[in-house]
């Protein structure tokens, strides 16, 4: 399956799309779930709720974060794959976040709750045809595709993977 077009998705996913190695979009998803459990391995209880700055997220909060990203961006693909044209809205992550009350869960939970969504995701992408992997919707005022929704999803997670091991695990 070839990477999506910029105009199957909004130019503010542009950069979590090409964060996306080469490769199966799925087998990339999949090897995600695993990798996410071994990049936080090293964490402990304390450190997952170090913030590098004031107002920032606590890893915890940041792992809540992908969390809510999954389970959105799944229903929108979800949706979209049915050829379900209601236009869907969009979500204030900084207001989901403190919401989600993380800081309250072990990161162990955190990371083995993601795990388990995320190969959720990616067994929902498996069972599309590729007539639904092209299918799009609307979604905070913009279109776009299923396809674009994995790479999104695959592209969010490297992101946030790079600023915790920059802001969060190398201080």
């Amino acid at each position: 399956m070839k990477r999506p077009d910029a105009k199957d998705y909004s130019e503010y996913y542009h950069n979590y799309v090409q964060h996306v190695p080469e490769g199966d979009i799925l087998d990339i998803l999949d090897k995600q779930a695993d990798l996410l459990g071994r990049f936080f391995a090293g964490v402990n209880e304390e450190k997952s709720l170090y913030r590098y700055e004031e107002g920032k997220w606590s890893i915890r909060e940041v792992v809540g974060h992908l969390l809510d990203v999954e389970r959105i961006f799944s229903y929108r693909a979800f949706r979209f794959s049915r050829g379900d044209q209601t236009e869907l809205p969009g979500f204030d992550e900084n207001s989901y976040v403190p919401k989600g009350n993380y800081d309250q869960h072990d990161i162990t939970e955190l990371v083995e709750e993601f795990y388990l969504l995320r190969k959720a995701t990616v067994s929902m992408f498996r069972g599309f045809d590729k007539k639904m992997w092209e299918l799009s919707g609307k979604a905070n005022g913009a279109a776009m595709s299923v396809r674009a929704v994995a790479w999104i999803l695959a592209g969010h997670l490297i992101h946030h993977m790079k600023v915790i091991q920059s802001r969060y695990l190398s201080k």
